[in-house]
């Protein structure tokens, strides 16, 4: 085989470090966003946080305050507010964006990989706003708004205290009270529990689970009731037995005797066959079962609190509304002057790689501030088309997919679908996920399009206003549909059902 050398032409997208990281900022959530900066601010020497005010004159760039107004010509995009004035992106500690008009950034952006700008000590010196991680006098963490959480196991012990027991006794209820899952459950067998502890000794195991059955009828008698059950149908029964004693109370404790399935399908004949009561009794207890706690210690579980932080706040302005930046959210980074300008003097091939954290902490600060400008104007981009939502609510919603944003914007799909992931819109209806606005579209007799979101706020709206005890199926939903002039088949309208977490018809009926 004959070897020689021969040139050939070609192209291709290379993806540069600052352009990799420029993309995953994009797609982190807020608190992720914020594990970042901290990661970074523990790594790199050149980066530290601003406690002072920005004050951003002195660089050129102004405080942009989105309208979004009725009259389309009275829309302001965030590029266009700050286009020709502003030389670099940045964000205000008010809680709005300056957004970049750097032509060279918005290629790098858009993944051409050729960025060759440098910025200077001073533009990177600049402040960028913070989270406040002090809170002022006054404000209390949300942990510790937690910190008095009483568990259901505690609850459990503290009212055993004031039982005589033995120390095996004692030691029994309490090995069973540590076994109880979130919901109160026992879920294992005390013969699995007793063998777990006996080691395979089958005499020590029949004694340890005798004890368990009698500290398990002491559990039953506990606060809350129903707590210490092996299945749903103990648990209801042991809540029946503080009920007051009526024909009602009996026959509901004699349905819990027989297969869930006949109560969760309310078949009231077959269940009145089975337990000798008559239908009206079997109503009665239904109803009466109705009243109980499935779940008795899901009151006790400390559920994490995860407080939504909208990353955008859209506020009523004039004829229209503003869309600003949550200045909550926005890191205030910059870098240390100090180390930048020692830096500065100490030039030789040791002072490469601090020169390399220098300007990756430059670049960590730009991609930042890119983030916060792309997300401002795709949030101005969704206000601007979904100005009935927020003059009419969700029933005013019209059909939105990422592509018209894009086009709009002139950026890719997929970097709207990362803008639009784990953000969130404050708005005068709620807060709201940026991905809410985006629905699919459902043709109309007029053979315009309505929102698949409006869509399901109308058969909420339904479902909300039928009859208890005639509950509307989902043909007839689909009908009604129909005559509203939306064309949404009955399949259609059982997922929109589900999405919406509403039963069936036959479930939703009052007896």
């Amino acid at each position: 085989m004959k070897q020689g050398l021969s040139l050939r032409v070609s192209q291709h997208l290379a993806l540069t470090p600052q352009l990799q990281q420029s993309i995953r900022l994009l797609q982190l959530s807020t608190l992720e966003l914020s594990q970042e900066v901290e990661q970074m601010l523990d790594e790199n020497p050149f980066l530290e946080v601003s406690d002072e005010t920005a004050v951003r004159e002195e660089f050129g760039l102004e405080h942009v305050n989105t309208p979004v107004s009725q009259d389309s010509r009275e829309f302001e995009s965030a590029a266009d507010a700050t286009a020709g004035g502003a030389e670099d992106a940045g964000i205000s500690a008010a809680g709005e964006a300056e957004v970049s008009a750097e032509p060279k950034l918005e290629e790098s952006w858009e993944g051409d990989g050729t960025v060759e700008t440098t910025p200077d000590d001073s533009e990177w010196g600049s402040d960028a706003p913070a989270r406040k991680n002090n809170n002022e006098e006054g404000e209390a963490e949300a942990s510790d708004l937690t910190g008095g959480h009483e568990s259901l196991q505690d609850h459990l012990h503290r009212q055993s205290l004031g039982l005589r027991l033995s120390e095996e006794d004692r030691a029994a209820l309490h090995f069973l009270i540590e076994s109880l899952n979130d919901d109160g459950y026992l879920e294992d067998s005390l013969a699995s529990l007793a063998a777990g502890l006996a080691g395979g000794d089958m005499e020590q195991a029949e004694e340890i689970e005798q004890r368990f059955a009698m500290a398990l009828r002491l559990l039953h008698h506990m606060e809350p009731a129903g707590v210490g059950a092996r299945n749903l149908a103990e648990c209801l029964s042991l809540q029946l037995l503080d009920c007051k004693d009526c024909e009602e109370t009996r026959a509901a404790i004699a349905v819990c005797k027989h297969p869930m399935e006949l109560l969760a399908k309310r078949d009231v004949k077959r269940l009145s066959y089975l337990c000798g009561f008559t239908e009206a009794a079997i109503k009665g207890a239904i109803a009466v079962i109705g009243r109980l706690d499935p779940k008795p210690g899901r009151r006790f579980v400390n559920v994490e609190r995860n407080l939504i932080v909208p990353d955008v706040i859209v506020v009523k302005s004039g004829r229209g509304f503003k869309v600003t930046l949550n200045g909550d959210v926005m890191p205030r980074l910059r870098v240390h002057d100090i180390y930048a300008n020692a830096l500065k003097q100490h030039k030789g091939q040791d002072g490469q790689a601090l020169q390399q954290r220098l300007q990756e902490a430059r670049w960590f600060i730009k991609n930042i501030q890119q983030r916060f400008d792309t997300i401002l104007r795709v949030s101005s981009a969704i206000v601007e088309r979904q100005k009935s939502f927020f003059t009419h609510g969700e029933l005013a919603m019209r059909p939105l997919v990422l592509r018209e944003i894009a086009d709009e914007l002139g950026l890719h799909e997929s970097t709207i679908s990362r803008v639009t992931t784990a953000k969130y819109m404050g708005t005068p209806f709620g807060t709201f996920e940026l991905k809410y606005f985006f629905g699919s579209a459902l043709g109309t007799e007029t053979g315009g399009n309505a929102s698949s979101t409006a869509v399901r706020a109308l058969i909420k709206q339904f479902v909300s206003s039928e009859s208890a005890k005639k509950p509307l199926s989902d043909n007839q939903i689909s009908e009604m549909l129909k005559e509203q002039g939306i064309e949404c088949a009955r399949r259609t309208v059982a997922k929109y059902r589900e999405a919406l977490r509403i039963a069936p018809a036959n479930l939703r009926k009052s007896l």
